[in-house]
C-alpha cells in the first residue's frame, strides 16, 4: 500500500506532470494531483502525491520539504485522512433551525 503526501506551498502554475516529476527523484509515483477551485479552475497551492511504499514517501519529505520550487517554499508531509463532511445542508448550516 503506498504513501499519500501533502504538498503545500506550490506555485499557482504548478501542474500535475511539474509535480510527479519533482517527486518521481524520490521513488515511484501512484499518482500527483495539483487541487484547484472547481468554480475557476486556478490551481489552490496545494495539492497531493501518492508513493507506491512508505520509505519512499518518507525519503520525499526529507529531501523536498522547505525546498523551493518557483519561488515558493515547499511544505511536503504526510496527508491527513479527509475529515467526514456529514451534517449540515448544502449551505454549511448544522440544520438545527432555532439557531437562525
Amino acid at each position: 500500500m503506498g504513501s499519500k503526501l501533502y504538498v503545500g506551498g506550490l506555485p499557482y502554475s504548478a501542474t500535475e506532470q511539474q509535480l510527479s516529476d519533482l517527486f518521481k527523484a524520490h521513488g515511484s509515483i501512484e499518482s500527483a494531483r495539483v487541487i484547484t477551485d472547481k468554480f475557476t479552475g486556478q490551481s489552490r497551492g496545494f495539492g497531493f502525491v501518492e508513493m507506491s511504499t512508505a520509505e519512499e514517501a518518507q525519503k520525499a519529505i526529507g529531501a523536498l520539504n522547505g525546498t523551493q520550487m518557483d519561488g515558493r517554499t515547499l511544505t511536503v508531509n504526510e496527508a491527513k485522512p479527509q475529515e467526514s463532511r456529514s451534517g449540515g445542508d448544502s449551505r454549511g448550516r448544522s440544520g438545527n433551525r432555532d439557531r437562525w
